[in-house]
């Protein structure tokens, strides 16, 4: 049995805003580690940008310019105490963003007087084995429980909203659900795989029950960077845009990616270590197959499964593209467009070297390969008006 920790515990982690539907779930992954884990979710975007700029030079990624603010701006509420306060930052440990955050951010902090604030990391490469949190048994359960939940119901929720005849009712039951598989994940209870699947079956039925229009529309698939993909405040809202405008917009699950990463970042030689990424790798691979059998049966869309998406993908882009989100981004324009969704929106942060190398670079690329597609490509940045970045989307859906 897990301790419950309350609000008031001593030791707080803020976790700046990435995966919007995900967090309120995989929180609950260090929860039994002496720590009240606090994903932020402020959304005031012009407030969160002048507040970042004020610690971070102008020409750094997008990304880390709002997660500055955010985090400094939540320090700056006074509701914590620096000196019991740690920072979670949310690196995968590679080049780029994915080491360069750590230092980035304690700069940050001590330029904006919250230098007693620690910063930690989450990742498989070693990188400041010092301040990462380790990965045992228990909060590698609730993990893979919190990001799997957070796949459905983001898939189902983006699905179903957009049809539905009683405003509001998706979101209502996508909320309902975070409740009740926050206790189980705080608790420590009913985490079995049997548990998973029948829970995946309720959750598929609750919401093929709601009712909706039956119209037709625009399905937009959304290819981008990890943290403009699944972060409203990161991507502009643009999947409220899209709803707004008619459409429905699909964005694969973050499994995708924790497999991508598995796959990617395991050692060459084989060693224990390697036998390790191997076992996580199947066990990812088979609770993956479960919940797109489930979705399929009951009438929604999923991509192909990622071994799949791996092998259609191997002629058209190269597999040596392993720096942040790799050659998972033509995978998943490739996929879109093979499962009939011809309209691909791409979202670049500005400052994201291997978006630009590995995403933009190839888009132009898989046009020409796939003439019945509609390959639009989007940039989000500090100085960017919106007004041209909806402008570009609606090239794509007119």
């Amino acid at each position: 049995m897990y301790k419950i920790r309350s609000d008031q515990e001593e030791n707080t982690i803020l976790l700046p805003a990435t995966l919007d539907a995900h967090f309120p779930l995989l929180k609950y992954m260090f929860w039994s580690k002496g720590y009240c884990v606090v994903p932020l979710d402020e959304d005031n975007e012009f407030e969160i940008k002048m507040e970042g700029m004020k610690y971070a030079n102008h020409d750094i990624c997008f990304p880390f310019i709002l997660m500055t603010g955010q985090v400094v701006r939540a320090l700056k509420s006074g509701k914590y105490d620096p000196k019991k306060t740690f920072i979670l930052m949310p690196t995968a440990g590679d080049a780029c963003r994915g080491a360069c955050y750590i230092g980035l951010m304690r700069r940050s902090l001590m330029k904006s007087g919250f230098g007693d604030v620690r910063v930690l990391t989450i990742n498989v490469r070693h990188v400041e084995d010092e301040i990462a949190l380790k990965i045992n048994l228990d909060t590698a359960i609730r993990g893979l429980f919190g990001l799997y939940y957070g796949d459905i119901l983001m898939m189902l929720s983006n699905q179903v909203r957009p049809y539905e005849v009683h405003r509001g009712e998706t979101d209502a039951l996508y909320h309902r659900w975070v409740e009740e598989l926050s206790e189980d994940l705080r608790l420590g209870k009913n985490l079995t795989l049997g548990k998973m699947k029948k829970n995946f079956e309720r959750i598929a039925e609750s919401f093929a029950q709601i009712e909706r229009d039956g119209k037709e529309r625009k399905v937009v698939g959304i290819v981008a960077e990890f943290y403009v993909k699944y972060c409203a405040l990161g991507n502009w809202n643009v999947i409220k845009y899209l709803e707004d405008n008619g459409c429905e917009a699909f964005v694969n699950g973050a499994s995708w990616y924790a497999l991508y990463y598995v796959d990617s970042h395991k050692p060459e030689k084989w060693n224990l270590e390697r036998a390790g990424f191997e076992i996580v790798k199947k066990i990812l691979v088979h609770v993956q197959e479960t919940m797109r059998s489930v979705m399929t049966r009951y009438g929604f869309k999923t991509l192909s499964s990622y071994q799949t998406m791996d092998e259609n993908s191997r002629e058209l882009v190269s597999h040596n593209f392993l720096i942040g989100d790799g050659w998972l981004l033509g995978g998943e324009v490739i996929d879109y467009i093979q499962n009939g969704i011809n309209k691909v929106l791409c979202i670049a942060p500005f400052g994201c070297m291997p978006n630009v190398c590995e995403g933009r670079g190839l888009y132009p690329y898989l046009k020409r390969k796939f003439p019945e597609s509609s390959i639009v490509v989007v940039e989000t940045d500090m100085s960017g008006a919106k007004l041209n970045y909806y402008n570009r989307v609606q090239l794509l859906i007119n």
